[in-house]
């Protein structure tokens, strides 16, 4: 898929996301009716929702009331690699290089064994397509066997997205209607 492609498919499905938020405000309360069907994992990478992407912040409870620690990632130089930090909801946050909310740098630095990561669109093979930054598809190569979990409104699914050979393939996605593996 060449670039002006690419950008033409992010930005209609920047809008399907932001009409299926629009359309779904209870998406979020269903979405953490799954959470106990995520594979196990006691350290949980969630992300601070921007716009439209799905919020996590009930998700993150339940979460939590299954025993599981938090984290959130944290961009701390443009080309390379996420880190983690530990993180409670409810403990303050900052921006971080890319400009998204983040734990301070006082948090402990961790490795999740389970990355929840945002995006615009999913197929049914695992390929996602993000925001165009990298962040994560470096984050996942870097930590090539965390398992990685797309959270999307379930109309987020198209029926085939190309990937690129920097593009890494998600394990399964979980959206308001439940959890499926790839």
């Amino acid at each position: 898929m060449s670039a002006p492609q690419k950008s033409e498919l992010r930005a209609r499905m920047r809008a399907e996301r932001k009409r299926l938020a629009g359309l779904d405000p209870d998406a979020p309360l269903r979405l953490a009716d799954h959470a106990g069907a995520l594979p196990p994992g006691g350290m949980v990478a969630v992300y601070a929702p921007i716009g439209s992407e799905m919020n996590t912040a009930v998700l993150a409870q339940a979460l939590i009331t299954q025993g599981r620690l938090l984290c959130l990632p944290v961009v701390i130089q443009r080309d390379a690699a996420m880190i983690f930090r530990r993180w409670s909801p409810g403990e303050p946050l900052e921006m971080d290089v890319a400009g998204v909310p983040a734990p301070l740098p006082l948090s402990d630095t961790v490795t999740p064994d389970l990355i929840l990561t945002p995006l615009l669109a999913f197929d049914a093979t695992g390929a996602r397509l993000g925001q165009g930054g990298g962040y994560y598809d470096r984050t996942f190569a870097a930590l090539p066997d965390i398992v990685r979990i797309g959270v999307a409104y379930t109309g987020q699914e198209v029926g085939h997205l190309e990937i690129e050979a920097h593009d890494i393939r998600l394990h399964g996605v979980l959206t308001e209607t439940g959890y499926r593996s790839f």
